[in-house]
Formats: C-alpha cells, sequence, structure tokens
C-alpha cells in the first residue's frame, strides 16, 4: 500500500498518467501506461486498476482476457469491476466467461445491480442458450429488477436471440412503459426469427421509429430473401424516415447484390457520398460484392483498389477474388489471390471457395486440387460447400467417373448439392448412364424437389426410355408437385421488373409484346436478306 507522502510526491507523476489512459487509443497504449504505473509501484493506487481493467474491457480496443488478468491481481473486486468484465465477456467471442464471472461474484458475496443484469442477458442471447435464458429471467425475478425498463428490454432481446420469440412478446406486452428500445427490441426479435408479418406489424404501430427500427425491418426482409420489398422499405425510408446508417446501407447493398439490381446499387452508392457518410471496410465491402455480383466489375475493383492496403482484410479479398470467378475472370482472380498473399492477408474457408469456384469456371482441374489440399495443411476443415466444388471442377472438365469416386470416398455424408453438381456435368458431357444412376439418388435424397424428377425424366427422354420418362412426370404429380416457373429481374430506369415465360401480368405487357415482334419481325427481315451476322446465328445455333 502506497503511503500518504508516496502519494503527494508522485501526485504530478500520477495525474499524468490518468491523463494518458484519457487519450488512449490501442490496447498496445493502454499495456505500456500500466507498465509505467507497475514500473513507478503506482499499479494498485486505487483510479489505475479500475480504469485499466475497464478499458482492456469495454473500449473500442478490447483485450478481455487482458482485463481478466488485471481483476485477477485485485485483492477486493468491486461491482463496477465485476460489471465491466461480464459486459467486456459478453461480446467477446467467449460470452460463456460472463457467466462464469457472475458466479464467482455471487459466490464471494457481491451483490449485482440493475446493470448486471443486461450485461449477463447479453452474453446468454449470444449464446442462444433457451435454458440459461429462462435461468437468467428467474434470477432477475428473485432480485426484483423485472421491472426495470433497461433489464426488461435486454430480456426481450435475449429470447428473441434464443429463438423464444412468444416469451419475448408477452415480456413486451406487460411492461407498463414502453420506449424506443423496446419496440425496437421486439421488432428485431420478430425479423430475426423470420416471422416478417409481425415484424412488420410492429414497425407499423411505432410511436416513433429511429434508424434502428428501420435497419431492423430491411435486414429481416433481406435475410428472408425477400430483396425486393426490402429495396422498397428503403425507398420509404429515404422519403419518411432519419438518414440511413452504415447498418441499413450494408442490408440494401446484400439486396442489390442478390437481384443484380445495378442501378439501384449505384445509386445507394451515390447516397453514402451525398450524405458524407464514413465509408468503413464494411461498407466497401459491401459495395465490391454488389457491384461484382452485378457484373460492374470494372466499379468493383475501383472500390477495393480504393481501400488503402493495410486497412483491407480478408473480407473485402474474398468478395473481390469471387467476384472475379463468377464472371469468368479466372486467372484474374488467382492473379488477385496471389497479391493477398504478398499483403500479409491470411486466407480462410471462404477465400479457398472462392478460389475452387475460379478453377471450376476454368477448368483447371491440377490447380483446384492444390487449393482443395491446402485447406488441410492450414488447419481448416472442407465444408460441404469445398467438397461440392471440387465435384463441380470434376465434373465441368469431363471427369466423371473421377467425380463419382470422390464422392464415395469423401469423409462425409454427400449432400444433394454434390450429386446435383455432377448430375450437371454428367449431362453436359453426355454421360447419360451415370446420369441415371445420380439422378434416382437425387430423387431419393429430395423426393419434394420437383426439379429433380424433371431432371432424371429428362435423362430417360434422352436415351428414348420414354415410358419411364412419362413415370418420372407422373411420380412427381402423384405428389402434388408442380414444376416452379423460372423468373428474370430486368432493371429498367432503377425499377426491378419481374418476367416469367408467356407473362401478361407486367401493367405494360401489351407494349412490351409489340415491341418483342418488332424486334421478330426484324431478325426475320436481316434473315431473308442474309446478313453475315444472321448467318453466323444459322450456323451456330439453329
Amino acid at each position: 500500500m502506497l503511503n500518504a507522502s508516496l502519494l503527494s510526491s508522485n501526485a504530478n507523476l500520477i495525474q499524468t498518467l490518468i491523463s494518458f489512459l484519457d487519450k488512449c487509443k490501442s490496447i498496445s497504449e493502454l499495456k505500456r501506461i500500466h507498465s509505467l504505473a507497475i514500473a513507478f509501484g503506482l499499479a494498485q493506487y486505487h483510479p489505475f486498476p479500475s480504469r485499466i481493467l475497464s478499458l482492456a474491457a469495454t473500449s473500442v480496443f478490447p483485450d478481455v482476457d487482458y482485463s481478466h488478468r488485471v481483476f485477477r491481481q485485485l485483492q477486493h473486486p468491486t461491482l463496477f469491476n465485476y460489471n465491466a468484465l461480464i459486459r467486456g465477456y459478453s461480446k467477446s467471442k467467449n460470452p460463456s466467461k460472463s457467466i462464469a464471472i457472475f458466479v464467482d461474484m455471487m459466490l464471494v458475496g457481491v451483490t449485482p445491480d440493475h446493470l448486471t443484469y443486461p450485461f449477463l442477458a447479453k452474453a446468454s442471447a449470444r449464446m442462444g442458450d433457451p435454458q440459461l435464458a429462462g435461468s437468467v429471467h428467474g434470477i432477475v425475478l428473485k432480485a426484483g429488477f423485472q421491472s426495470d425498463r433497461f433489464v426488461a428490454n435486454s430480456l426481450i432481446h435475449m429470447y428473441s436471440s434464443c429463438g423464444n420469440v412468444v416469451r419475448a412478446r408477452k415480456l413486451f406486452d406487460e411492461m407498463p412503459e414502453k420506449n424506443s428500445v423496446s419496440w425496437n427490441a421486439m421488432l428485431d426479435g420478430y425479423a430475426k426469427c423470420g416471422n416478417l408479418g409481425l415484424a412488420r406489424e410492429v414497425f407499423e404501430l411505432m410511436p416513433e421509429r429511429d434508424v434502428v427500427s428501420w435497419s431492423s425491418l430491411i435486414d429481416g426482409y433481406v435475410k428472408g430473401g425477400q430483396y425486393g420489398e426490402a429495396l422498397a422499405i428503403f425507398q420509404r425510408m429515404k422519403v419518411v424516415g432519419p438518414e440511413a446508417n452504415e447498418v441499413t446501407l450494408v442490408s440494401v447493398l446484400c439486396a442489390c447484390a442478390h437481384l443484380g439490381a445495378l442501378e439501384i446499387g449505384r445509386k445507394t452508392h451515390r447516397y453514402m457520398i451525398e450524405n458524407a457518410l464514413p465509408l468503413t471496410l464494411e461498407l466497401r465491402t459491401s459495395l465490391v460484392d454488389m457491384y461484382a455480383k452485378s457484373g460492374a466489375i470494372e466499379e468493383a475493383l475501383v472500390v477495393f483498389r480504393g481501400v488503402p492496403l493495410n486497412q483491407t482484410d480478408v473480407l473485402v479479398w474474398n468478395a473481390m477474388i469471387g467476384g472475379l470467378a463468377t464472371h469468368g475472370f479466372v486467372m484474374e482472380s488467382l492473379a488477385l489471390y496471389s497479391e493477398m498473399k504478398i499483403a500479409g492477408i491470411i486466407a480462410d474457408e471462404i477465400t479457398y471457395l472462392c478460389l475452387l469456384s475460379a478453377c471450376a469456371h476454368g477448368g483447371l482441374v491440377k490447380e483446384a486440387w492444390f487449393f482443395f489440399e491446402s485447406l488441410n495443411k492450414e488447419r481448416m476443415t472442407p465444408k460441404n460447400e469445398h467438397y461440392a466444388c471440387m465435384v463441380d471442377v470434376l465434373a465441368r472438365a469431363g471427369q466423371l467417373t473421377e467425380a463419382y469416386q470422390f464422392l464415395h470416398q469423401m469423409p462425409i455424408k454427400p449432400t444433394a448439392s454434390m450429386f446435383g453438381a455432377l448430375f450437371n456435368g454428367c449431362m453436359n458431357h453426355r454421360k447419360l448412364d451415370l446420369a441415371e444412376i445420380v439422378g434416382r439418388k437425387l430423387v431419393e435424397l429430395e423426393p419434394e424437389h420437383d426439379g429433380r424428377y424433371i431432371g432424371l425424366s429428362n435423362v430417360y427422354s434422352g436415351i428414348k426410355r420414354w415410358d419411364e420418362a412419362r413415370t418420372m412426370r407422373e411420380a412427381m404429380e402423384r405428389r402434388g408437385l408442380k414444376k416452379s416457373p423460372g423468373f428474370s429481374f430486368v432493371e429498367v430506369c432503377g425499377i426491378l421488373h419481374r418476367f416469367i415465360a408467356h407473362d401478361r401480368t407486367h401493367p405494360k405487357s401489351e407494349h412490351i409484346y409489340m415491341m418483342l415482334s418488332i424486334i421478330v419481325n426484324d431478325m426475320k427481315f436481316d434473315a431473308e436478306f442474309g446478313s453475315p451476322e444472321c448467318e453466323l446465328y444459322d450456323h451456330e445455333f439453329l
């Protein structure tokens, strides 16, 4: 213990170190300041342990394990110290440690307060354990804190994250006074559970909607695959709602990427610039992904190259490598991977999936084997997607026997997507005897999938086994399955139009078919006069 005279003589030093802590901007700086405090014998002086512990656990540059080491050196930890550590672990990769710290806290007789339980609920939400959520709720009830709005809001979020949205709604309805956090927690709960009808109902009933409300609803529609509706809500938000933030725009760009809505994606990019929103790495990654998936590779590269090299991460490299691979820029994709290694970015499982996809598009079997085997060398476990991609590589290259053998030698059970990749290869290379075997397996694996019956029926038609082809169609009909019509999106002036074959539902279908008729007549006119282009089409496709 430092005596009063020593503290008095070191007053200036203490004040200097505290001012350093106030200006600290990284965990390395924090550790250096801590080292100085230890060197001058000030590490146990009252402000330092708690300040260092709290900064290490809860700042924007957390190292919660370092915080825990500081905590263990305290002779008499306070409630503030316990709360800081529980909060830190609730946001970490190991939220279960929050529960362990809470248990230790109870054992030594430190009484929790209204701040402890929300951090505990957040840890439980991250773990997604319904039984644990019930236990946390029971402790809150026993302590008499359920009427605290801050605690109740965290419990709603906890139950929603654990999939018990009914219990969350019960808590919500029982709250005597709700604030925007309460409404947003309930809205987000429904959105995350995929109940978009009730999410929309809560949204429309909200007395006030902030950016969190709009973002939660948009993200819910994106997660539910209703990308068009997500974009429609964003358009409404721009008219009557608050300014979008990073979370909103990441979801919007994701919707654009799935729809290939390039013009809307470009407008969203302009919206960021016009509103002076900071282009964070996550937003730049979403922009790269959107442009790449929409076929605007040059624009994707411009955004990608605009990120300073020392600020990139594996996600933005994956988005660019995958975008190049998808659009057939195979060698460019592999070259970018080499550049990524030089930059010191460590590849992950998604990187190798992108590389395998590039190899599939380029027919690079040898390179695909190298990347597939690199997964084990880098101590990564190949996932179903990696195996499916490897089957696709072999099947596209016509190595159908090898692909079939690979399927049966895998350490995991083959999935329908793996057999589907092999089936497509068999059809493309007219290996119909193997296509029949694989097609039967696909029907067995996915008896409710209409495409599996149609695929096998096409195999039988290809080898003129008409009775069996008809049998497949009849089996599909007996199950009440109908062929799902394929559809296309066409973006015109930033508006998405959906079409299926022989579609007459579009409000301008009469004009569309009139224009189609004019185009067809023009093509016939060219054919009659034997244009060179038409001759090329005749020889190649007719």
